[in-house]
C-alpha cells in the first residue's frame, strides 16, 4: 500500500506542475485555490480535534503514523506554493520589463525634435 500512496504523491507533484505551469491567474484558478484551502483548512481542524483519525488514515494508506502522512502532505504543499510564487514572480517580471520598455520609449527623444534643435543651433551660429 505504501508503494500505491508513494505513486500517488509523485503524480500529484507531476499534475500540480503541470496546472502551475500552464499559468494564467483567473478566476478558475482563484476558485480552485480557495476550495484547496478550504479543505486544506477543514482537514487540519478535524486532525487537531481527532489525532486517532488522522493515524487510521495513514494506517489504511500503508504509512506508518499520521504525523508522516502530515509531513507528506506538507511536502506536497510547499511545492504547490514554490510553484505558484515561481509563477507570480515571472508575471511580475514580465509586466515590470513591458512597464519599462513602454517608459523608455515615452521618454525618448523623438527623432523631429532632435532635427528641429539640431537646425536651430545652426542657423544661430
Amino acid at each position: 500500500m505504501l508503494l500505491i500512496v508513494q505513486i500517488a504523491l509523485v503524480v500529484a507533484v507531476i499534475l500540480v506542475s503541470l496546472v502551475m505551469m500552464r499559468g494564467g491567474v483567473n478566476a478558475k484558478h482563484l476558485a480552485v485555490r480557495r476550495i484547496m484551502l478550504m479543505i486544506f483548512a477543514v482537514a487540519a481542524a478535524l486532525s487537531i480535534f481527532f489525532p486517532d483519525t488522522l493515524t487510521r488514515i495513514a494506517g489504511f494508506l500503508g504509512i506508518g503514523r499520521g504525523t508522516d502522512l502530515v509531513l507528506y502532505a506538507t511536502i506536497v504543499s510547499f511545492f504547490v506554493f514554490m510553484a505558484t510564487t515561481y509563477q507570480r514572480f515571472r508575471n511580475m517580471e514580465t509586466s515590470i520589463t513591458t512597464l519599462s520598455r513602454r517608459i523608455a520609449l515615452d521618454e525618448a527623444p523623438k527623432p523631429w525634435t532632435v532635427a528641429k534643435a539640431r537646425d536651430a543651433e545652426d542657423l544661430s551660429q
